[in-house]
């Protein structure tokens, strides 16, 4: 298609988000892009017609509300109207979840779902009505980039019945298959505004002590996946003499692109797509959403292809570093449940958890801070509430006080193993506990 064509295209679909959005029906199954990709003046413009009743009820499915969802759909005086389902508890959801608690009125429903499975829901499960979405702008031969966020979004959006999109400048253009095309839209709504900044953090002085414990099971020329917070920020200044890494990740972060533009992560000795940054949502600043934009390096895939088992054990030398709740005497992880309540989600870590056991050479490490609630309570427990990882998949546990490998060990010998690298606080009452059971 010519230029003047697709151009033409664009301004016949361009429009204010309060059109755009007119077409949405009472009772559509809508959706969100994750997170960075919520887009904030098309969500708006839903929530002013279910404040003017000119909307009744919506059921709605999204993964990592932010201040978009949190402001628009998810706010106190709309969400009534909304039937929400949420595939990843996030800060909005617990206060939602306080006020269940204390109204006894269900306002939000979790979705049981791996990171992968996510597109699969929308092909198979989910019949989608209207999919929203924030995307770069248009490149000359006609196409969008899903920028931050491909994870279910390259499919959903093509599975939905109406694809409205929001274009802003400030949206990275990324490669893989991260492309639409102004042909698959019904309405196109520009809004430049900042792009939300999330996921830099300094890392705690556990996070740089475990980081100094998981440095050294990292060899060079290794594929990693990293997730965000104190700990992984931690891990990752500890990987600053390493060299030749790749990134096969569910999400990318500053402390990667920090990797990256140091010289330590080149993928040059990666097996599947070598010299490629491969990730499916990325969190950022605006420096490292500037380093990804128009990068060639950088390519985005759904969550169902980045996830797959089978994906990540086609890498050799796999290393997937997460973070959990608390593990228990038995090597069960809990990442997602706090109490009475699901507090965040399982994400893609089982998919990478099991990826990485597949993968020649590959480890599977949980990294976590002994104590949590200032030292209070130990991440180390008898049994957990919820099981995120099963036992018979778990390998490497790491905390500030050691690091041990499950694989392969007894029931009793992982109580012990475990037991030695709780925080000494707590090492008493634990063995007490297994004791109590004759699991030691």
């Amino acid at each position: 298609m010519e230029r003047a064509a697709l151009t033409e295209m664009y301004a016949a679909k361009l429009t204010t988000a309060d059109r755009a959005v007119a077409a949405i029906a009472d009772g559509e199954t809508i959706a969100p892009g994750m997170a960075i990709g919520q887009p904030p003046a098309v969500l708006a413009a839903i929530a002013a017609r279910l404040r003017a009743n000119d909307l009744k009820k919506l059921r709605l499915y999204y993964k990592i509300a932010m201040e978009p969802l949190a402001k628009s759909l998810l706010a106190e005086d709309v969400i009534g109207k909304v039937d929400a389902h949420s595939f990843f508890i996030g800060a909005p959801d617990h206060e939602i979840i306080k006020r269940q608690a204390a109204t006894g009125r269900k306002l939000v429903s979790f979705v049981p779902v791996n990171f992968s499975q996510i597109p699969r829901l929308f092909e198979e499960i989910i019949a989608l009505d209207t999919f929203v979405v924030t995307v770069s702008p248009m490149d000359s031969g006609g196409f969008f980039s899903l920028g931050t966020n491909n994870d279910f979004a390259s499919v959903a959006a093509r599975r939905a019945k109406r694809l409205i999109v929001e274009v802003n400048r400030n949206m990275p253009r990324v490669f893989g298959q991260s492309q639409i095309h102004v042909s698959e839209v019904a309405a196109v709504v520009e809004n430049h505004v900042p792009l939300i900044e999330a996921g830099a953090a300094e890392p705690s002085a556990e996070g740089r002590t475990i980081g100094g414990l998981v440095a050294p099971m990292v060899p060079d020329g290794a594929t990693i996946q990293l997730g965000i917070g104190k700990i992984p920020s931690g891990v990752a200044q500890a990987l600053g003499n390493h060299s030749d890494l790749g990134i096969h990740t569910e999400l990318f972060s500053p402390a990667m692109a920090d990797l990256i533009q140091k010289g330590i992560v080149n993928g040059s000795r990666k097996g599947p797509h070598r010299h490629k940054h491969v990730f499916t949502v990325a969190f950022g600043t605006t420096e490292s959403y500037a380093f990804m934009n128009d990068n060639a390096a950088f390519e985005s895939y759904p969550s169902s292809y980045v996830n797959d088992v089978r994906t990540i054990a086609q890498h050799d030398d796999f290393i997937s570093i997460n973070t959990a709740i608390e593990v228990d005497l038995y090597g069960q992880v809990n990442a997602e449940f706090i109490g009475e309540h699901e507090y965040s989600g399982s994400g893609g870590q089982f998919d990478f958890v099991k990826g990485a056991s597949l993968s020649r050479r590959g480890k599977s490490i949980i990294a976590i801070q002994s104590t949590a609630k200032k030292g209070t309570v130990s991440s180390i427990v008898p049994r957990v509430p919820m099981v995120t990882d099963l036992r018979m998949d778990v390998e490497w546990v790491v905390t500030e006080h050691g690091a041990v490998n499950l694989r392969g060990k007894s029931t009793k010998e992982r109580a012990e193993a475990l037991i030695a690298i709780a925080h000494p606080d707590f090492r008493g009452e634990l063995t007490a506990a297994a004791r109590k059971i004759t699991l030691i």
